[in-house]
């Protein structure tokens, strides 16, 4: 027997009837009857391509090849019925052309399957970063901006399969926001930086790249001394008309005087405050540990928010202060009753601008504000802080006196 006519009958051997070698075509596969087994029909004309038939009936395409280890591997194109013998045979040419160039697409797909969502890198990314790495405020923040604009838009998405146009949705969405925009298109990029660190996606496909973030305008919006005096109108009548806002209407007292921002005197604590030396002792704020000088209204106030046995400042209860919402809804109210669209925000501005106006050079504006990042030991310790308490007693005389309509000189 000759070399071939042995290499038939080997074949032929190994072949049985679960598996079988023809050029495949719909009446072929129609005509495949289930058996008890898997049946296998390789096609003639394509090596590697192939049918199976399960004994429920189901057909299916797929190729056969070997990874580049050696290992048999199996991928399934699609079933007969969705896809004709003529598309499948396409597909899988293409399938083996890639093989041959060292793809894997058995190992590939199952990757995909098994490749985690937006929503598992978002989750990971607050824990191990924000929580750890970030404030409080700033945590909390990247929270809202994760569940409101970042999760509803891509959270279900793999993360490797994000594109640009898929970020650049998002940010064109927030157009009318464009603070906001910009600070969603900064915390992706974070998170998808952090993923590239973490292996979840290739080195240098940041999706967020060469987009470009809207222009903003930075808001200077201060206070006038007729508007000073319209919001003290309003918070003298919230207090007299509410015992239960007290707490409120004395945080925004204290902002005004101040230019604290919101969160600093809501987590102000009475062992952080120094009414003898007139100051705020913070140890954390949005620049760090910094030190606030007080005037005489703004130490006055203190001294009469004292209360046996409460910690926080401007607390609901001892031990719990007041909610951003709870402090901001009020405010909604008294501007309404003052005839302002201010925000609270704006009354650090004010505290700015009225220094300005009197003459403070920047320096002294930008310690009053605590625009400087400081060690918290360099602050305590042997500093002078008269001439920052003068300017701090100038100008919160000077609002307390448009709030209440008095000579500023007095006193």
């Amino acid at each position: 027997m000759g070399t071939v006519a042995k290499l038939r009958e080997f074949r032929s051997a190994r072949e049985s009837a679960s598996e079988k070698r023809v050029k495949l075509t719909k009446r072929v596969i129609d005509g495949a009857e289930p058996g008890d087994k898997e049946i296998w029909i390789w096609d003639s004309e394509l090596r590697g391509f192939g049918a199976r038939i399960k004994p429920s009936g189901a057909r299916s395409y797929l190729i056969q090849y070997r990874d580049e280890g050696g290992r048999t591997r199996r991928y399934t194109i699609g079933r007969h019925g969705v896809l004709t013998a003529d598309q499948a045979r396409r597909v899988a040419l293409g399938l083996l052309a890639d093989v041959e160039r060292g793809a894997n697409p058995s190992v590939e797909r199952k990757s995909a399957r098994n490749a985690k969502s937006m929503d598992q890198l978002c989750v990971r990314y607050l824990a191990e970063h924000a929580e750890v790495h970030k404030k409080a405020s700033s945590a909390k923040e990247d929270r809202r901006l994760i569940d409101k604009r970042i999760r509803p838009a891509i959270g279900k998405m793999k993360i490797d399969a994000v594109l640009r146009q898929d970020i650049v949705k998002i940010h064109s969405s927030l157009s009318a926001t464009p603070y906001e925009a910009n600070r969603t298109l900064a915390l992706i990029s974070k998170v998808f930086n952090l993923a590239e660190i973490w292996g979840l996606r290739e080195e240098g496909t940041n999706p967020c790249r060469l987009i470009k973030r809207f222009p903003e305008t930075a808001r200077t919006r201060f206070l006038s001394e007729d508007e000073l005096a319209r919001v003290g109108t309003a918070l003298a009548e919230v207090d007299a008309t509410s015992s239960s806002s007290s707490g409120v209407t004395l945080t925004i007292r204290l902002l005004a005087l101040t230019g604290c921002r919101l969160g600093e005197i809501l987590d102000l604590r009475w062992e952080d405050v120094d009414l003898e030396k007139g100051v705020l002792m913070l140890p954390d704020s949005k620049t760090g540990a910094k030190v606030v000088p007080l005037g005489d209204p703004a130490i006055n106030l203190l001294r009469r928010s004292v209360r046996e046995g409460i910690r926080v400042v401007f607390g609901k209860t001892a031990t719990d202060r007041l909610s951003d919402s709870t402090v901001e809804s009020a405010w909604r109210r008294i501007r309404k009753i003052a005839g302002t669209d201010a925000r609270l925000h704006d009354f650090r501005h004010t505290v700015g601008t009225i220094a300005g106006q009197m003459g403070m050079n920047a320096f002294a504006v930008r310690d009053l504000l605590g625009h400087r990042t400081l060690a918290m030991t360099s602050r305590y310790v042997g500093q002078d802080l008269n001439p920052m308490r003068k300017s701090a007693d100038d100008v919160s005389k000077r609002i307390a006196a448009a709030m209440e309509r008095t000579d500023p000189s007095a006193g």
